[in-house]
């Protein structure tokens, strides 16, 4: 206990020297709180984006390879729904859309002169008045559609409609409706009509809030002619789009994702990889981010560190005299270190109470004035990437099922201090005071007490 109080007294007896000891502390204590709170919050988003993008897969089309065949093989929706049982994949979403046309059902404003273009009716080889869409539930999700009556569709073959479509045909759940998908496609050089016939069985009718034309005016681009089914309805048809993303369990089963892939038909032209510009687009500049922050963080404690040792051993060489008469009392050497190490503790735990407050207030500002510089050097640097590309007349390829347009770069980071991050910073404070500590005392106790009150005389 005497030794406590002895170092709280020499604290106070020493007013000017350790507040500048104090002041230089709490610098370096609250840089490196705003640093570890920045790279410990960008570490757990960067880590939780890696699993993500790192294992969603993509299939890309082979640019080099398909210049020199005639007829691309595509992927057909059965191929999509097999390389969906992989036993590597943690999760596959899949969704689907076909334009189509009845002669037994009426579009929603198909008699009020809003027609289908001719170039959609070429390309479709009929005029198609509505949209069979599979697997997209997300608006139902966002609040957007809701069930009106009914139920919602489970298996291959069932579907809902909107309340506007329902009412001009007079149709409700349990009635069956029949639909044709139709589509130009190349055989060769010779084109060729195909057609695919779907027959549905409606189990509910739901309510859409949004506006009926998002795009320009026609039946099939209207909201209330979209029919909703589950993505197993398209499993046979060959005139519907199929979007896919697969996710794999971990990153390193690629390899054995893709040789799977390769026999179950996919092509050679295909090119099957992981989705890193996606990953790089969002959180590039938050990892840009977590690097400075850190790299800055052991800068400032570095020459930090070299100032606080070099102005505790002036301390200590000016205290020599008296911790010569307390090893001249018999006060042994280890209780004398503990003594002048206690007071630097102390001086350090103040430090840290008032450091966790200045950094807690400045973590956030400091951290967006940070996060926005990376993310315009990150625009910068895609800029000058993108007009050099066009320049040198670079083909991109293009990525089957991607959702690559959808992403947002991550510009806002939420800074929090956790219990991990007050955990290392305690550490840090505790091995700065304990070295600037040690390295001055070893200094003096190294003398005996004769010789240090010789030199004193």
């Amino acid at each position: 206990m005497y030794l406590f109080i002895n170092a709280i007294k020499n604290i106070g007896r020493n007013k000017g020297r350790n507040i500048l000891i104090g002041a230089i502390m709490l610098a370096l204590i609250t840089v490196s709180i705003i640093s570890l709170s920045i790279n410990n919050t960008a570490g757990s988003i960067i880590d939780d984006y890696k699993t993500r993008f790192g294992s969603e897969v993509t299939i890309n089309i082979d640019m080099s390879k398909i210049m020199n065949v005639n007829d691309l093989v595509s992927i057909t929706p059965q191929q999509y729904f097999d390389f969906a049982k992989s036993e590597y994949l943690m999760e596959a979403i899949l969704s689907g859309s076909a334009y189509v046309s009845s002669e037994d059902t009426r579009a929603v404003d198909e008699d009020e002169g809003a027609k289908p273009s001719d170039a959609m009716t070429e390309l479709m080889g009929t005029a198609v008045t509505m949209q069979l869409i599979g697997g997209k539930w997300d608006e139902f999700d966002d609040g957007y559609r809701s069930l009106y009556n009914g139920s919602m569709p489970i298996n291959s073959g069932e579907c809902i409609i909107s309340k506007e479509l329902a009412d001009i045909n007079n149709l409700q759940a349990g009635d069956k409706i029949t639909l044709e998908s139709s589509a130009m496609t190349m055989m060769g050089y010779e084109t060729k009509l195909e057609t695919f016939s779907y027959e549905l069985t409606i189990t509910g009718i739901y309510l859409d809030t949004r506006e009926a034309y998002p795009s320009f005016v026609a039946p099939f681009t209207n909201r209330r002619n979209e029919i909703l089914t589950p993505i197993e309805t398209f499993a046979e048809s060959s005139n519907s789009a199929i979007g896919a993303r697969y996710y794999l369990k971990h990153p390193s089963m690629l390899d054995n994702f893709e040789a799977e892939l390769r026999e179950k038909g996919l092509s050679e032209l295909y090119l099957v990889g992981t989705n890193e510009t996606s990953y790089q687009k969002i959180i590039g500049p938050v990892e840009g981010l977590k690097n400075v922050s850190l790299a800055f963080m052991f800068i400032v404690l570095a020459f930090g560190a070299v100032i606080i040792i070099l102005l505790s051993s002036i301390a200590i060489r000016e205290r020599k005299y008296e911790i010569g008469v307390l090893r001249a009392m018999g006060m042994k050497k280890r209780k004398v270190i503990f003594g002048l190490w206690s007071e630097t503790l102390m001086i350090t735990a103040c430090c840290l109470i008032i450091g966790f407050g200045i950094g807690s207030a400045l973590t956030q500002p400091v951290s967006d004035a940070l996060l926005a510089g990376q993310i315009e050097n990150a625009k910068t640097v895609a800029e000058q990437e993108s007009i050099g590309m066009q320049g040198s007349g670079v083909v991109y390829q293009t990525s089957i099922g991607s959702q690559e347009q959808d992403l947002i770069p991550l510009e806002e980071l939420t800074v929090f201090i956790g219990i991990n991050t007050i955990i290392e910073i305690a550490i840090i404070a505790l091995l700065l005071a304990s070295l600037a500590s040690m390295v001055a005392i070893a200094k003096v106790t190294k003398y005996e007490p004769i010789k240090i009150l010789m030199e004193r005389n």
